[in-house]
């Protein structure tokens, strides 16, 4: 019997057992560890949020934090360490290689979802890819969402936790400002090229 509620430990120990477990959990989980989740290794009475602030502050002084992705908390290095880990070399894990394409049709989908693939065809001004589509679901990006009302009821695309794990966004609401980005010129749902849809669908049908 897993005992959550630590009744024999003085209040102090009790805490700094509770943060040991939850820290635990999420340094050895590969994705983000959700709150419920977390909330089985504790008492009833504790607040799991106030155990993550004192975790946090623990770890100010290291090269590495508890940041909140994808609706969960995970390990991430800090950025100012980026550079170092890439001159060392060392393995680590990855995010999925997008090219500028793919990345700016997930970045269309991240912003106007649910979108079927017409729509984003309309936006680029030119058909995207079956392939396309396919290597952004092959890298856990996007998942198919629901039917669109128009005609024929084609799928929709929407994004998925790993984007937003990958991206290190708690929520959609995490994105950079759309209306900064269309300022910019970089987004915009009336259309925009990023200089390499040189990519046809070989089938040229439409979902």
């Amino acid at each position: 019997m897993f005992d959550t509620e630590l009744s024999h430990l003085p209040p102090e120990l009790r805490w700094r057992e509770w943060m040991a477990r939850v820290e635990a959990v999420i340094f050895a989980s590969a994705t983000p560890v959700a709150r419920d989740t977390l909330a089985r290794l504790v008492g009833r009475g504790c607040n799991v949020d106030l155990i993550i602030d004192d975790i946090r502050a623990e770890l100010r002084g290291r090269p590495y934090e508890l940041v909140a992705v994808a609706g969960g908390w995970q390990h991430r290095t800090k950025p100012a360490y980026a550079e170092a880990i890439r001159m060392a070399g060392a393995p680590t894990s990855t995010t999925a290689s997008l090219s500028q394409h793919e990345a700016m049709v997930l970045m269309a989908i991240g912003y106007f979802q649910p979108m079927t693939r017409a729509e984003l065809s309309g936006i680029f001004g030119r058909e995207v890819s079956r392939d396309t589509i396919a290597a952004l679901r092959d890298a856990g990006f996007v998942a198919s969402g629901p039917r669109s009302p128009m005609p024929g009821a084609p799928y929709t695309y929407v994004t998925t936790p790993a984007f937003l794990s990958a991206f290190g966004l708690d929520t959609l609401r995490d994105l950079p400002d759309a209306e900064m980005l269309e300022d910019a010129g970089l987004l915009s749902r009336r259309g925009f090229s990023d200089g390499s849809l040189d990519e046809p669908d070989k089938d040229g049908e439409q979902e």
